[in-house]
């Protein structure tokens, strides 16, 4: 098994920035697609944003209202998934979740879900 573990949450005042991070606990696992899911006190998780493809090409898809101020980026020597989030606004308050699809070399694949980092953007 393998553990996605986030780290960078915190409190923040409108408009400012953070960066929250999405580490593998396993070098040996790869994995394909990565993303970002977020959930709000009293409604239904959200996707935010995904990495699709290889390890060799990535392609990047936003929800709607993220586009221009979060940019999601990963460092695979790293296994680490990034999201830069600018330009904060309180509406993105949530528990923030990373998953990716991966598994080890030659072994079978599974989503696996972090435990989530606490967003607050309040002033």
């Amino acid at each position: 098994q393998v553990q996605l573990v986030e780290s960078g949450g915190g409190f923040v005042q409108p408009g400012g920035s953070l960066r929250l991070s999405c580490k593998a606990s396993r070098s040996d696992f790869t994995f394909t697609n990565m993303g970002w899911y977020r959930q709000a006190p009293g409604k239904e998780r959200e996707f935010v944003a995904i990495l699709s493809g290889s390890t060799a090409a990535t392609y990047p898809t936003y929800m709607e209202s993220v586009k221009g101020r979060f940019t999601i980026s990963r460092d695979n020597a790293d296994n680490t998934l990034f999201l830069q989030m600018d330009s904060l606004k309180p509406e993105d308050t949530a528990v923030y979740y990373c998953n990716g699809y991966g598994g080890p070399l030659g072994g079978s694949r599974q989503w696996y879900w972090g435990q989530g980092t606490q967003v607050t953007v309040s002033s």
